[in-house]
Parts: C-alpha cells; sequence; structure tokens
C-alpha cells in the first residue's frame, strides 16, 4: 500500500469554495481511479489562510500512475486550481503503508 500526499494554501475566505472545487475535481478523478483505495482530505485555518493536506491511498506506484501520469513525483492540477491557490506546489510525496488501524480496509 502507498500514501500519496500533497499540500497546498488558499486565502481562507476561499476555503469552503475550494473544497467544493477539489471534490468535483480531485477526489472524484482520485476515487475513480483503479487502484485508489481511498483519499483523506484535511484543512487547517490559521492567520487568514486554509491548508489543506490530501491523503490518498493507493494498491501500487503504477495504480498511481493511471491517475497522475507518468511522473508520479510531480503534483497533479487542474485548470481552475490556479484560481484558488496561493502558490502551485510542484511535487507530491510518496510513502509505503507499514501500518493502519484494523478499521481501514486496506
Amino acid at each position: 500500500m502507498i500514501a500519496r500526499t500533497w499540500q497546498g494554501v488558499v486565502p481562507e475566505a476561499k476555503s469552503d469554495q475550494y473544497f467544493e472545487y477539489i471534490k468535483k475535481t480531485g477526489v472524484s478523478d482520485i476515487q475513480k481511479t483503479e487502484g485508489n483505495k481511498g483519499v483523506f482530505v484535511l484543512r487547517r485555518n490559521e492567520d487568514g489562510k486554509s491548508y489543506f493536506f490530501m491523503v490518498s491511498f493507493w494498491d501500487s506506484l503504477q495504480s498511481i500512475g493511471k491517475f497522475a501520469g507518468d511522473d508520479i513525483q510531480k503534483a497533479y492540477y487542474y485548470p481552475e486550481d490556479k484560481d484558488y491557490l496561493i502558490e502551485l506546489e510542484p511535487f507530491v510525496t510518496h510513502f509505503e503503508v507499514v501500518a493502519a488501524p484494523p478499521i481501514f480496509d486496506f
């Protein structure tokens, strides 16, 4: 099992709108991709900014490529992301999942 993490920051005033947008784009596309085992979106508001942290779980690096393309180390963005994000983080991080609570059916 592989965990793919991404983070982004938006102005807090756009936080709810951005969350609705990523549910329709990234989250939906991730969930539809063969080999995806789930996705979490975390949000923290601080000093007028909303910090988003997304963790998606995959059965293999090859499955991630079905979503992200050939270079799975690069962050995948949609055209409207630039209307929300303060800056576009260029890379994501991958981790091998070595333990998880039994409530997660990986």
